[in-house]
Parts: C-alpha cells; structure tokens; sequence
C-alpha cells in the first residue's frame, strides 16, 4: 500500500470498500477479491481493502476490538505494542506525572493512542510518510487527534525541549526484512538513544528482549514483559522513571501476586530485584520450577528461587527445584517422578513399561533436538509425560514428570 491507495481507503468510496471486505475477508482471497469487483468496486481499491480487511481481522491479538477502525501495514502491525503493554506503561506515565510526552519513531501510534487516552498530550514524531499518515489515521479513528498529533519527519532532528518525558521505540528490522542486531545500526542509533537519555532524563526506550545488558544505562530501571506467557518486549525506565533496578512483568496469567495490579481488567504481577544475585545450587527434588522468559531475561532466577524455597541443579542452566509446589505466575510447576542419565535405551524401555504415548519435550543446556528424539523414542501407549532434557551438576540427564497446577 502506498500513500495515494492509502487516501482513497480514506474516502467514503474507500470506506464502503472496506466495509465490503470486511464482509468477505477470512476465506478464499480469490473468492474475496471477486466478489468485491462484482460489487462494483475497482480492482486496485479491492485489493488494498482487502489487505486492510485481513490486517485488521489479524490486529485483534493485539489491540482487541479497537483493530476494526484502526488502519495498518504490515511491517507496522508486527512491529506494534500490544495494547495492554502500552495501557500499562501510560497508566505509569501518568501516575509519574508526566503530561507531555514526545514519541520519537511513534510506529502506527499504538503507545502514543495509550498515553492519549490516559491524558497525556503526545507529539509523535515518525520518518516513514505512509507509516506517519496511518498513524494519524489512528488517532482520529479512535477521537484522540485532539491529544496525539502525529509528524512526518526525522526524530535525529527534531526539537525535544519543553516535554516532561520522551518515548523511543528504535527501530530493529530492515526495510528489507530481517533483524538488525547492531544497536548502532538500529533507527535511530543507539547513540541517538543515549544522547536522548541526557537531554530528558524521564525517557522510556523499547527495546528487543534480547537487548544485552550492557546497554543498559547506569541508573536505568530494565522491564521485561511477558503476555500470557508469551515474552513480548523490554523496556528502558530511565532518570527519575527508574524505580529498581530490574523487573519481570507479566500480564494475563492467573495466580497469587508478589506485586499486584488490575490494568484495564487484566492481571498483572511484577518480580524485581537487582539481577546480581546467584541462586543456591543443590539436588534435583520434587518439583521443577520452568520460570517464565521476563524472568530469564531480567536475571531474576535467584529471587524467583527463593520465593519458592528452591535451588538450581547445575549453575548454569535455570530449572529450579523445590519440595513443595506453590501457585506462582512466574515459571510452570511439574511433579518429577523420574532423573536419569541421559539414556536413550534405557528412555525408550522405562516409557515402553509405563505405556507413554505422547511426551512434551522441555530441554535446557542440552543439544538433543526434541523431535528427532520424539521419533527416536517410538513412543506407544495412552498415558502422557513430560520429558525435561537438562544438566544436573554438569552431566546430561533426563527428567520424567508430570505438570502441576497448585491451588493458591
């Protein structure tokens, strides 16, 4: 879609188009595409209307019932906030007291509509003139044009003075597709970033979960979010935003919280700590801890371990087992009934003897590939396992268990 298809999507002969498409879309794009020439709609407008149909039908994963009035291209959508992350980091914004707020490679607009609806007045800044124009699309489509303003140009060269806060979400793929995992070489660079941090010091930058630490700036509080147990983003709170020094968020799961809060009806619960701290190392016992990838990634394992009275099998690999099983948020709980060495005979007979039909395969610090190993297996019977593929004290073993789900 270019910026001339994007207009006539935008007229009432583009919106009766869509209307149409969003009638036909899901099924055979063929079919879709002929009936709306049928109808008399031209074949250019049918296929963006198309287009725009499905990603929309696609975007309710993300933004729930707000997708079918919003617009979107495809790189946009991907590369998107979900709503309830951005709905969370507003709600913090505006309890930090931030009122203005400049969105530099503001995207589709989806944490510059969030900040908007929570009241802060948001000047979003983006390089990509289709990209600019569907973001202010958004905005009016959801009446917040009164509160977030949208501008085709370059945040390197933008005047930041006089914003209480500033939001940066660099880019980190090509236009071409692809990652790009040289900070320098993200949109804006890192150094970009850095400056930005020391002009605003209320600065919120997102980044990739996978961000090396060592980006992180001295002070900077580093958030890693999970949605029901997907591991989504990471963020940057920097100057007075930072509240400790690190913190694994998840959203939409169910338990007890350590730190708890409703977000527009979602739960929500936090583990933080200072991600320095080792976790005991001791034997396999009978449960498994698997934490969740905000945990992980934020080197919050050691605390996790010691809210369930745990330890680590081997240093290097973050299974944690204790000898009870409480209901956490934070890691999945299986019952262990089996520890081996690594075997795949003597596996293959004690599943054989048991009648175990049908495995998941849980591995970490080992180099098995699970499907091979499924198929290795010849697995027969009607009972299940889980089968956990791992190190205990530096040698290869493997654990036979079932999953748990505690009562609080």
């Amino acid at each position: 879609m270019n910026n001339e298809q994007f207009e006539v999507l935008r007229t009432p002969e583009g919106e009766a188009a869509l209307g149409a498409a969003a009638a036909v879309a899901g099924g055979d794009p063929l079919a879709a595409a002929a009936a709306l020439r049928s109808a008399g709609v031209p074949a250019g407008l049918a296929a963006a209307a198309l287009t725009q149909a499905e990603l929309r039908r696609r975007a309710v994963g993300k933004f729930g019932p707000d997708a079918a009035r919003m617009f979107f291209t495809r790189p946009g959508l991907e590369q998107a906030t979900r709503a309830v992350v951005a709905d969370r980091r507003a709600r913090r914004l505006r309890a930090a007291g931030v009122r203005t707020l400049v969105d530099l490679g503001c995207g589709l607009g989806a944490d510059g509509l969030a900040a908007a609806r929570h009241g802060i007045r948001v000047y979003g800044v983006e390089a990509d003139p289709l990209t600019a124009a569907v973001a202010s699309a958004n905005a009016v489509a959801l009446g917040l044009a009164d509160r977030f303003t949208v501008q085709h140009g370059d945040a390197l060269r933008y005047d930041v003075s006089g914003f209480d806060a500033a939001f940066c979400d660099p880019a980190r793929r090509r236009s071409t597709g692809g990652r790009i995992f040289d900070p320098d070489a993200y949109s804006p660079p890192w150094t970009f970033v850095t400056d930005l941090i020391a002009r605003i010091p209320r600065t919120v930058v997102k980044v990739a979960p996978g961000v090396d630490h060592g980006l992180i700036p001295t002070g900077a509080e580093a958030e890693w979010v999970s949605v029901a147990g997907d591991l989504v983003e990471a963020a940057l709170w920097c100057g007075p935003l930072a509240e400790v020094p690190r913190r694994a968020t998840l959203l939409g799961k169910e338990g007890p919280p350590v730190i708890a809060s409703g977000i527009a009806g979602v739960p929500c619960y936090q583990l933080t700590g200072d991600g320095g701290a080792e976790a005991p190392v001791g034997p396999v016992r009978r449960f498994l801890y698997d934490p969740d990838g905000a945990v992980l990634r934020a080197h919050l394992v050691a605390e996790f371990a010691a809210a369930v009275g745990g330890n680590l099998a081997d240093p290097e690999i973050a299974y944690v087992y204790a000898d009870r099983a409480v209901s956490t948020p934070f890691a999945r709980c299986l019952e262990i009934t089996d520890t081996l060495p690594f075997s795949l005979k003597r596996l293959r007979a004690l599943l054989r003897e048991r009648g175990i039909g049908r495995v998941e395969i849980l591995k970490r610090g080992s180099a098995l590939v699970p499907e091979r190993l499924r198929r290795d297996l010849r697995l027969a019977g009607p009972a299940g396992a889980s089968l956990v593929l791992t190190r205990v004290a530096g040698a290869p073993t493997v654990l036979i268990g079932q999953p748990v789900n505690p009562r609080p």
